[in-house]
Formats: structure tokens, C-alpha cells, sequence
């Protein structure tokens, strides 16, 4: 709320120094065309696809192509690429896009949404991009197998549904947590593409655990700001302090089902809840931390990539 009308005084403050034609315009106006002209309405995308989380999805498919490859050919293919690129950007510019299309009004008592994120200031070219890049999301299914197929539609599907009504499970608790698994499923279409299987079981479930953690994690910070919104989600729900507890239960279900998969995966997917242990006794604020997340998880994902490139090319035929 402070940061609203922060933003409230500082426009008011400048009202008297802008021309008299456009005193009179909308403030809604401004950033409408603001948002959808030229390099700024690119800026106003690039934010707005959260470059800081790009990795949340393509790094997913990176994993699932190491590990579903039968040998180093596999590894860069044009549909690999693709699938890459697409993940990359445009399945953020989706997945954000509408987020923020459908919390325009509560992302107002939102502070994070006035430093590193981004207000909607969606205009038509915004809507387009937001729209564009989810028939990309469908033009994947014309170079993929069809067994690759529910995991690519499950995810459009779950990037809806998280956000947009009906549905909307972002504000129902345990929905929006279990709803996330929508981050799994480009590593799970990627694996089915390259190895023309699904991927082992134990690995979908752990990873899709490993996706309730992150996002209720996440929400901790945001558990004032959607209580004064009237939101409500598991955070909310379970306040602060369970929070921390269930995401320590969903990690460490994930660690042990990866564990079935190979006990290596297992022990480093098991750094998870003891990161979230400490957080939790400590005195390091929840917001600090949650900034940290995108450089535990590409490390973690780098290494989990670097494990997968292994079972197809050992280090050792890699040294002179």
C-alpha cells in the first residue's frame, strides 16, 4: 500500500511541469502507449517475461534432453533448439503475460511489483505478444512426437488455468502449489521428444514436488500483500511459519524420489530442504532470500545437466 501511493504522490507531484493537452490525458493512456511503443513497449516485455526466472523453464528442458539422449548427437538437434528458444522467452511472455493480465489490481499492493517486476501496463501489442506467444506454445506440437504431447498442452493449459478464470488456482490453497507442476512439464515434453518415451515416473513426481516447494516458497513474501488483496493461497493459509514447514516436506519428498531414480540425484536435490531449514531459523529476511533462488537452481540445474551429459559421454573421454 505505501508503494501505491508513493506512486500516487510522485505523479501528482510531476502533473504541474507536463503540457496542458496532457494534464488531461488518462494516466491509464500514458502507460498504455508508453508500453506499447517501440523500444519501450520491448522493455516493458522483457520485464514483464521475468529474465531473472527465464531458466525456470528452459533449464528444465536442458535436463530433460541430457537425460533422455541416447549419445551427444542428440544433444543439438533443430527441434532440441526449438524447444529451447521456445522456453527460453516466449513460454515466459505467456506465463507472466497472463499472471499479470488477471492481477492487475492486486499486484497494485504488491512492493515487489515496483522493483524488479513490473506493473501491468499491458496495450494491444502487449496483448498480442502475450497472445502470439502462446500459439507458438501450439506451433511446438507440429515438430514433436506425440508422446510429447500432453506435457506441452499440459502446460499451456496450466499456465491458463494458474491465473485466469474459471479456474484461477493461484487463489485457491494447495491448487496454486500443486498447479505449479506446470514448470516440470517442459523437461518431461523434452525428454519424451528426444528418448520417444515418458519420462521414469519417480522423476516426474520429484520434480513436480520439487515445483510445490519453489512456488509456495515464493509466495511467502507476497502472504501481506495477498491478505490485504483478499487472496487466498497455501502461504496465506498456512501462514509463514507452516509455510516454511510444508515447503521443507514437498523438497524433501522431491530429494526422495529422485532418490529412486539415482541416490546422486536424490543427495543433490536434498540441498533444497536444508536451504529452506535455514532460511527459516535464521535472521535472513524471506524476501533476501527468495532472490537467491535463481542462482541455487542454476546451479543445481547445471549440474544435474552435467550429470545427464555424462551417462552419454564420460569425463574421461573427454580429457587428452
Amino acid at each position: 500500500m505505501t508503494s501505491a501511493v508513493s506512486d500516487q504522490n510522485r505523479s501528482a507531484e510531476g502533473e504541474g511541469s507536463r503540457p496542458a493537452d496532457e494534464q488531461h490525458r488518462p494516466a491509464g493512456e500514458d502507460r498504455e502507449r508508453a508500453a506499447g511503443s517501440g523500444s519501450e513497449g520491448l522493455r516493458y516485455l522483457l520485464v514483464l517475461s521475468r529474465p531473472r526466472f527465464w531458466l525456470y523453464l528452459a533449464g528444465p528442458v536442458a535436463v530433460g534432453v541430457t537425460y533422455g539422449i541416447g549419445d551427444v548427437s542428440g544433444l543439438f538437434t533443430p527441434t532440441t533448439v526449438a524447444l529451447a528458444l521456445y522456453f527460453l522467452v516466449p513460454a515466459n511472455v505467456f506465463l507472466y503475460g497472463v499472471n499479470d493480465v488477471f492481477d492487475a489490481d492486486i499486484d497494485e499492493l504488491n512492493p515487489k511489483k515496483a522493483g524488479r517486476e513490473a506493473r501491468w501496463q499491458g496495450s494491444r501489442p502487449v496483448v498480442a505478444a502475450v497472445v502470439a506467444s502462446g500459439a507458438l506454445g501450439l506451433a511446438t506440437l507440429a515438430i514433436t512426437p506425440r508422446v510429447a504431447w500432453p506435457y506441452l498442452l499440459g502446460f499451456l493449459v496450466l499456465a491458463v488455468g494458474y491465473s485466469a478464470p474459471p479456474a484461477r488456482f493461484k487463489t485457491t490453497p494447495f491448487l496454486d502449489s500443486l498447479s505449479n507442476g506446470l514448470y516440470a512439464l517442459p523437461g518431461a515434453a523434452a525428454y519424451a521428444t528426444v528418448a520417444g518415451a515418458h519420462p521414469p515416473l519417480a522423476a516426474l513426481a520429484g520434480a513436480w514436488l520439487w515445483t510445490m516447494g519453489m512456488h509456495t516458497f515464493s509466495a511467502i513474501p507476497d502472504i501481506e500483500p495477498d491478505r490485504a488483496a483478499g487472496i487466498d493461497t497455501t502461504a496465506t493459509f498456512l501462514g509463514e511459519s507452516r509455510t516454511y514447514a510444508y515447503c521443507f516436506a514437498a523438497w524433501t519428498a522431491a530429494a526422495a524420489a529422485f532418490w529412486l531414480v539415482d541416490p546422486r540425484l536424490g543427495a543433490l536435490l536434498a540441498v533444497y530442504p536444508v536451504f529452506v531449514a535455514w532460511v527459516a531459523r535464521s535472521s535472513v529476511s524471506v524476501d533476501r532470500a527468495y532472490w537467491w533462488f535463481p542462482a541455487l537452481n542454476t546451479v543445481v540445474g547445471t549440474l544435474l545437466s552435467m550429470g545427464g551429459l555424462w551417462r552419454v559421454y564420460p569425463l574421461w573421454e573427454a580429457l587428452p
